[in-house]
């Protein structure tokens, strides 16, 4: 395996499409009030939460309310040759929705109903704007929720698209698990439906899996029809603090080595913990910290927690602190997801250049570890937090989006995590995607034959390549 090519991401090339006039009168024309060319509205749908700060913004929005809003939309820029790039609620990471090429923003959050809860089979479909916690309120009364947790309330089309997972995954698996079915409205506008409500098939090539994890660049999800679980009988959180990265580290390793169903473990380095404390007013002891969630009945839940803690006591953590009721673990959880908010605001005006490596477990440590001494040594601030019970951590360096050196310093570190995590057969991506920020990655993990199949792919399904153009890889 090669080294990862050094950093091709500092920003996009840009290779912009113009929309002609006559494509926005046509837009104007059937979508009326649904089309916007304000400023504002295209500058909000020309940026997300990644550090590129660079790229124009689309030319117009277009806010879908429906399958055919979607598919008329595609048509008529399918008919101008001008991109189309699904957007969601802009919690991207990766520069997915950046308009590198130019073209028109198709905006789905207006498409935000759950169409059918079928709860006997514990199977849920939602059109593409539905967010999960809006999806987990509607359904809390059927004794149901859908565990994928990503952090951001981010629309559930969206997590689809870039192969979501987040904070759940060890124990309920990633959108790649959970997505049974879609709709799909192609580079062409036509309507197809991939997939099934039944838990298994064998019928012809799966092509749900080829639409999740395809970033918008195969085509725009109007339909998700999604795995459900029962609420579990008993549910604890509990955090851990260690002195040592590698104590807590070890901790999650052995826990996972032994088959303890834990629900949720994650990894917060004392850094974090601090600027947490700060943001969200808290008191947490600010050591490295494990905070874990067990899911069970009564007396499962205890036997876990018994077991990590039993297990954590042999690498010098503290004793457990418990959160039992709902508002405790709330509490607990909210201020995990607020980390990467916490941070950002720690040094105001920066940007934040993320990672998202994933190893095997056996070699978490050592890939982590090793991570952590770089970016000490590099000078720059950064908060560090962790799914690592599957193996996935994330490093957010801290830069003035000014400073080309700060830039290139971080850029050379995501680098040399990624080479890290590639030798140790893990990915450059665990969760966000490839998007803009990872491109060179991708043929660095998967190999030129791979990527020159992906782009047969592409071509074949979107040969105008209007699809989400630039992003994943070049053609």
């Amino acid at each position: 395996m090669n080294a990862p090519t050094q950093t091709r991401h500092a920003q996009p090339d840009l290779k912009p499409r113009p929309a002609p006039p006559a494509l926005l009168a046509a837009l104007q024309k059937r979508f009326g009030a649904q089309l916007s060319t304000a400023q504002a509205v295209r500058e909000q749908h020309g940026r997300d939460e990644s550090a590129f700060t660079t790229v124009p913004p689309p030319e117009a929005v277009v806010f879908a309310e429906s399958t055919l809003d979607v598919a008329d939309a595609v048509r008529l820029c399918a008919e101008y040759r001008v991109p189309v790039i699904p957007y969601g609620v802009g919690s991207s990471l990766e520069g997915h929705l950046l308009a590198v090429q130019g073209g028109i923003s198709l905006d789905v959050s207006r498409m935000n109903q759950v169409l059918a809860v079928n709860a006997e089979d514990l199977t849920v479909t939602v059109q593409p704007g539905v967010t999960r916690k809006q999806l987990n309120e509607q359904i809390k009364s059927t004794g149901l929720f859908f565990p994928i947790d990503p952090g951001a309330d981010a629309s559930l089309g969206g997590m689809a698209a870039t192969r979501a997972s987040g904070t759940n995954a060890v124990r309920y698996g990633t959108m790649r698990e959970n997505v049974l079915a879609l709709e799909v409205v192609t580079a062409q506008g036509e309507v197809i439906r991939t997939g099934t409500r039944a838990r298994k098939s064998s019928a012809g090539y799966d092509l749900t899996r080829l639409f999740v994890g395809s970033e918008g660049t195969l085509g725009v999800i109007t339909q998700v029809t999604l795995r459900i679980y029962p609420l579990p009988e008993a549910v604890s959180a509990a955090i851990c603090t260690f002195d040592t990265i590698a104590d807590a580290v070890n901790t999650v390793i052995q826990t996972i080595q032994l088959g303890v169903p834990i629900a949720r473990v994650e990894l917060i380095d004392a850094k974090t913990v601090a600027m947490v404390n700060r943001h969200a007013e808290l008191s947490l002891h600010e050591g490295h910290m494990l905070l874990m969630e067990f899911h069970g009945s009564p007396a499962s839940v205890k036997e876990q927690a018994e077991t990590v803690q039993d297990i954590a006591r042999e690498h010098q953590g503290a004793d457990f602190q418990w959160a039992d009721t709902p508002e405790e673990r709330t509490r607990l959880w909210t201020a995990r997801h607020n980390a990467y908010f916490a941070a950002v605001q720690s040094r105001p005006g920066c940007r934040a250049i993320s990672t998202d490596t994933c190893v095997p477990i056996s070699r978490l440590a050592d890939c982590l570890l090793d991570s952590v001494t770089e970016a000490d040594a590099s000078g720059l601030t950064y908060f560090l937090v962790g799914h690592v019970g599957d193996g996935n951590f994330h490093f957010g360096y801290l830069i003035d989006p000014d400073s080309a050196q700060e830039r290139a310093t971080a850029e050379a570190l995501n680098h040399q995590l990624v080479a890290r995590a590639i030798a140790m057969q893990g990915t450059c991506s665990g969760e966000h995607g490839v998007g803009l920020h990872k491109m060179g990655f991708l043929v660095d993990e998967a190999g030129e034959g791979a990527v020159a199949m992906m782009r047969t792919l592409k071509q074949a399904l979107d040969p105008l390549n209007i699809m989400n153009p630039g992003k994943v890889f070049a053609l």
